[in-house]
């Protein structure tokens, strides 16, 4: 697409409700934004590993208006290992400015002051699908791998998970801190993240323990 086509068809682009709550949640895990002309404008950067290649479809889809070229494969590092990754970006664009504005200082992410009005439930299972993991399969503790946040950044998202009724807590690691939802909370967390979790990362929400005797 020429590149008058394309600023044509950027002013035809705004964000669906659900491709905002989207974007919440995947900003909280591994996307990004960038600007290349000091915050007027930015663009969403998404990259994860191959292993995750579904995911990574799957986030296309949702932001495939906005997107000019389909998932590709890129090379990565991972502590000093070569990866293979698969990554797209979406346009540049002034409506992506208000997200870039929130989620960026100096050129870091943090987390905004009024994130308890942007998370909903769709967006907790994204950034849990993007940045979290079970702490195992028996305590059915939840992890959110929150290590590039200050810890006033990660102590609002706690507060955050304990609006959502999960009992949610700091857990100080030698390279950052992580977010521990306690096992307790697992039914909880299941009833809230299930309806928007893909098929691909069913593997991350293990069945609900069985905490009453089954009905006759």
């Amino acid at each position: 697409m020429r590149s008058r086509a394309i600023e044509a068809y950027k002013t035809t682009l705004r964000l669906s409700d659900v491709q905002r709550e989207v974007l919440v949640g995947i900003l909280l895990g591994d996307a990004c934004l960038e600007t290349q002309n000091a915050g007027r404008s930015y663009r969403l950067k998404i990259e994860q590993g191959i292993a995750h290649a579904d995911y990574v479809q799957h986030l296309y889809l949702v932001l495939r208006d906005w997107v000019l070229s389909p998932p590709r494969p890129k090379q990565g590092q991972t502590k000093g290992v070569t990866t293979l990754n698969l990554a797209f970006q979406t346009v540049s664009h002034l409506e992506l400015s208000l997200y870039g504005q929130l989620f960026y200082r100096e050129r870091r992410k943090i987390v905004p002051d009024n994130i308890g009005e942007l998370l909903t439930a769709r967006g907790l299972a994204y950034w849990f699908m993007d940045d979290g993991s079970m702490k195992s399969s028996e305590s059915k503790g939840v992890l959110f791998n929150t290590h590039a946040f200050s810890s006033d950044d990660v102590n609002r998202l706690v507060e955050i998970l304990k609006g959502f009724d999960l009992r949610a807590q700091m857990r100080r690691q030698s390279d950052g801190i992580q977010i521990y939802v306690s096992g307790a909370s697992y039914e909880r967390f299941v009833e809230l993240v299930d309806p928007y979790v893909i098929e691909a990362m069913r593997y991350k929400v293990p069945l609900p323990r069985r905490t009453h005797l089954p009905k006759r």
